[in-house]
């Protein structure tokens, strides 16, 4: 499986997944502030969009998925349990879909939200705001739908992966390369603790450092309904 992250500015990120073979494409997490950006890009590359993939409802940007799939017919997937409207596929630990040949599966970890999930190629793992790289550790647990204990036993999850797969994350300073599972169990202070105590304080600490979401009052109304506000304020 091919991977682009497609995004030149900002912390969010947004990647194209690609079969070489079929030339089928999917969307992982895309921002809807770029959605032509993207239809440009997979024009360009002569690829034909499948699906776009939201890892999580979002609340720090509005998703680009409803908006995307409505214009191109593609799929809309989710994590079954999510409360998101306008989703058209949704998927379970079950679920296999393809792209050619290739085959994506998907893994639930609660925590950052109640619908997060695992998004797990042949080459990569894409794990929205569940895990960051390195440093940055996991994402905050007290936004709508999070559980500090849910995210602490998720992570239990990441085992059972291979550690030689690319942990592709939603969010990541300018700057910060990705780096296997494997880097990332040697240098994520997260996934280094043993103790639900540790994670809780660490948690703590990093909300109080990160304050309020900017962006929650309109990104995640829009997300949860499927609808466009008629006014942006960061557009």
């Amino acid at each position: 499986m091919q991977m682009r992250q497609l995004n030149e500015t900002g912390w969010a990120k947004t990647y194209l997944i690609y079969d070489d073979d079929s030339q089928k494409s999917a969307l992982i997490d895309p921002v809807f502030d770029h959605v032509e950006s993207y239809l440009g890009i997979i024009n360009e590359m002569g690829l034909t969009l499948q699906m776009c993939i939201a890892t999580h409802t979002h609340a720090d940007h509005i998703t680009g998925c409803f908006t995307i799939a409505n214009q191109t017919g593609c799929d809309y997937v989710m994590w079954h349990s999510t409360p998101s409207l306008g989703v058209t596929k949704y998927v379970d630990a079950e679920t296999k879909l393809y792209l050619g040949d290739e085959e994506i599966g998907f893994c639930h970890v609660p925590g950052h939200t109640e619908d997060s999930m695992l998004v797990i190629t042949s080459k990569q793992v894409f794990t929205g705001d569940f895990l960051f790289t390195g440093q940055g550790g996991v994402g905050r647990d007290d936004l709508p739908s999070g559980r500090v204990r849910d995210h602490w036993d998720s992570l239990q999850v990441m085992q059972k992966f291979s550690k030689n797969l690319l942990v592709c994350t939603g969010h990541e300073a300018p700057g910060v390369e990705m780096q296997s599972l494997e880097w990332n169990y040697q240098n994520n202070p997260v996934l280094q603790m043993t103790d639900f105590e540790d994670y809780q304080r660490w948690q703590n600490d990093t909300t109080a450092q990160l304050g309020y979401v900017s962006k929650i009052k309109v990104a995640l109304p829009a997300n949860l309904f499927g609808e466009i506000p008629d006014e942006i304020p960061w557009l």
